[in-house]
C-alpha cells in the first residue's frame, strides 16, 4: 500500500536524510520525495510517497519521523495514484504534444502533479457545476449550484460552507479560471493535506500555460522558453 506522508522539518543539512532513514527503519520504501515549500521560519514542507508492506501501519511512519528533533508530520494517508509521478515540466511537455487538448491533458495529469486525489474541468454555465472532464475520486459535483461559480479569479473552495453536499464536507480544494472561456480547473484532496500557497500558485501558472499552448501560441522555441520560465519558478 502506498501512502502520502507530509512532513514539516527544519530546513538544514542532514534532516531530509535523517527522515528518509527513519522511514526506512520503520519498514517504508520511499518511492518519491518532493520539496513542496520552503518557509520564512526556516522550515520546509516535504512530501514522501512511501510503500509499506502488508502488516505495517502508517502510524509507525509518524512515530519514526517525530523521533527526529524538530520534525512533525502534518498528514499521512493512502495514495491511490501509484508511483508514476508527473511533475510540472513533464506536464508542459505532454501538453505541447497535443496542444488542442492541452487543458484536458493538464486536468488528467493534475492528480499526479499535486498528489491531489482528483481534478475537474468545469464548463461555463453560470453558478451550476457542469463537468467537462473529471478524474476518478472526485466528489459528486454535476448539477450543483455553488457560490464560487462563475469564477473570475483563483480561489480556495471551502467544503464546509452551506452550499456543500455531504460528498464535499471533508474536501480541500482550489480553483483557477481559464481566461476568456469561462471554464474552471479545480483540484482537491479528500481529507487533506491542505493545499499550500505554493501549490495554489503552481496551479494558476499551469492553467495559464495550458491556455497559451491550447491557443497555439507556442512554437518549438517558444515551448522551450515556456519550460525555462516554469523551471525558474522553482516548481520542477
Amino acid at each position: 500500500m502506498a501512502y502520502l506522508l507530509r512532513v514539516i522539518a527544519p530546513d538544514r543539512p542532514g534532516v531530509l536524510g535523517a527522515v528518509a532513514s527513519a522511514v526506512g527503519a520503520a519498514g517504508g520504501d520511499i518511492v518519491g520525495i518532493d520539496v513542496v515549500e520552503r518557509r520564512n521560519d526556516a522550515t520546509v514542507v516535504d512530501d514522501f510517497l512511501v510503500d509499506l508492506p502488508a502488516g505495517r501501519f502508517p502510524d509507525t511512519l509518524v512515530t519514526a519521523c517525530r523521533s527526529i528533533e524538530g520534525v512533525d508530520v502534518e498528514f499521512v494517508g493512502q495514495y491511490h495514484q501509484g508511483a508514476s509521478l508527473h511533475r510540472d515540466l513533464e506536464a508542459v511537455d505532454e501538453m505541447t504534444e497535443d496542444p488542442r487538448h492541452a487543458m484536458n491533458v493538464l486536468v488528467r495529469l493534475l492528480p499526479g502533479i499535486f498528489r491531489s486525489g482528483w481534478a475537474l474541468l468545469l464548463a461555463a454555465d453560470g453558478s451550476t457545476i457542469r463537468v467537462e472532464q473529471g478524474s476518478g475520486g472526485a466528489p459528486e459535483a454535476e448539477g450543483f449550484d455553488v457560490p464560487w461559480l462563475p469564477m473570475t479569479e483563483p480561489r480556495r473552495i471551502d467544503g464546509d460552507e452551506a452550499w456543500a453536499p455531504e460528498s464535499w464536507r471533508d474536501v480541500v480544494a482550489v480553483g483557477a479560471p481559464v481566461a476568456d472561456t469561462g471554464q474552471v480547473v479545480v483540484f482537491g484532496r479528500n481529507g487533506g493535506p491542505r493545499i499550500l500557497d505554493s501549490e495554489f500558485a503552481r496551479l494558476v501558472h499551469l492553467v495559464a500555460l495550458a491556455q497559451i499552448i491550447r491557443r497555439g501560441g507556442t512554437s518549438s522555441s517558444g515551448g522551450q522558453s515556456e519550460r525555462q520560465d516554469l523551471a525558474g519558478t522553482g516548481t520542477a
